[in-house]
């Protein structure tokens, strides 16, 4: 295998890819002949695109490590989208020769015709998500019994949204009951969910999961950056950082690097999460590098269609909007207002989310309504809120859980 050029044109063995991968199994406690069992929990496009990262990276290596995907089975592809699965696999040569080899080009020139229907756990198994119809993958191993998946997985992958995330690792919970060994989680989720009681505070996907599982922070992480998945599966270049305990951090950072996708690793775990969550809600406000705010604002969508899109998912930055105005409409959360000679809570001086919240969450605004909030000039100048938060007047670590 050494220096062995793969179809997705991915070079292994040239790299330490196999010294990598028997380092974390070592760190593992991994004996020879035990697989390193990897699981993605979640078949959204970046779950999709993390299982497919280390499929290509580390899949060939199948006597060290087992690589699989889970998502719930059922899922109909409708006939627009299967003619149009149809057409990609026929502009690409390489999936198309890929299907022919495995036998499997026919179901979908019979999905197009609409003479059958296909599955999103069936077309994940040749490598096509559901919510990312244009970007092939590689083929993946699939699990739709969420139980088979997790029960004896090393690593497990939080693929799934944040809103979704408790019910799903409260369901695991029960499969690992009785579970000697303590297995490490990597969450991808960007979200939050709001507690305000008995104090307002945050609450990201890792404490959600490390309260259904039981399982020690020290072996939660988070994996989170400013990317897109398509476009990480297709090597341009990306960076993200891996977020926790320093024992699992710095190994599992090196163990997913690749020359197009560096990851760095940081201790600081919350504060990551919540940026990311924040960056969901920021990303639909502005409607840049962001699909939905942009069709948002080009009234292709709106509001009342929710906030699971066909073709893209669930949209996550919706159910964190109303988390961050939640927590700070709270009084007890309350700051100077820089020209007023009054306390306000923290929202009244957030004029994107107030309006992104009367408008995706009470529905009480025009979608077009935002960009009033943009073009405001009577608004504070940005620069006085930073200003105010250099001077730690928004800083509450309670509201992160810490002391």
């Amino acid at each position: 295998m050494v220096g062995s050029v793969h179809m997705n044109g991915s070079v292994h063995g040239a790299n330490g890819t196999e010294e990598r991968l028997d380092e974390l199994r070592r760190l593992l406690g991994k004996s020879e002949g035990d697989l390193l069992k990897i699981v993605s929990v979640g078949a959204g496009a970046w779950g999709s695109v993390f299982a497919a990262l280390l499929q290509d990276a580390y899949g060939h290596f199948r006597e060290k490590v087992q690589i699989r995907i889970w998502r719930r089975p059922g899922r109909m592809v409708d006939r627009s989208t299967a003619e149009h699965l149809f057409e990609v696999i026929n502009s690409r040569e390489d999936v198309l020769r890929r299907l022919i080899r495995r036998c499997a080009y026919l179901k979908y020139v019979e999905a197009r015709l609409g003479d059958r229907t296909l599955y999103a756990d069936e077309i994940l198994k040749d490598g096509f998500c559901l919510n990312m119809i244009e970007t092939p993958l590689c083929p993946l191993k699939v699990v739709t019994n969420l139980q088979e998946a997790v029960w004896d997985a090393d690593i497990v992958v939080n693929g799934v949204p944040s809103t979704e995330t408790r019910e799903v690792f409260e369901e695991i919970s029960e499969y690992w009951k009785e579970r000697i060994s303590v297995p490490v989680i990597i969450s991808l989720a960007k979200g939050i969910e709001a507690s305000l009681d008995p104090i307002p505070r945050i609450i990201t996907p890792t404490q959600m999961i490390s309260s259904a599982t039981g399982v020690p922070t020290e072996n939660i992480l988070y994996l989170g950056g400013p990317n897109i998945a398509s476009e990480i599966y297709n090597k341009e270049y990306a960076n993200a950082r891996i977020c926790g305990s320093n024992k699992w951090r710095k190994p599992l950072a090196k163990f997913l690097r690749q020359p197009h996708f560096i990851v760095w690793d940081n201790s600081d775990l919350v504060t990551h999460e919540v940026m990311g969550g924040l960056k969901n809600v920021y990303a639909i406000g502005a409607g840049r590098n962001a699909w939905y705010g942009q069709m948002l604002a080009k009234g292709e969508l709106s509001p009342d269609m929710g906030d699971s899109i066909k073709g893209k998912g669930m949209i996550q930055g919706i159910s964190a909007v109303g988390a961050f105005f939640e927590l700070l409409s709270q009084p007890s959360l309350s700051v100077q207002h820089p020209e007023e000679n009054k306390q306000v809570a923290p929202a009244e001086l957030c004029p994107i989310l107030k309006r992104l919240y009367r408008i995706l969450i009470k529905r009480e605004l025009p979608v077009r309504d935002i960009l009033q909030a943009l073009r405001d000039e009577t608004m504070n100048d940005p620069r006085e809120r930073i200003e105010m938060a250099q001077s730690h007047a928004f800083y509450r670590p309670s509201l992160l859980g810490k002391p």
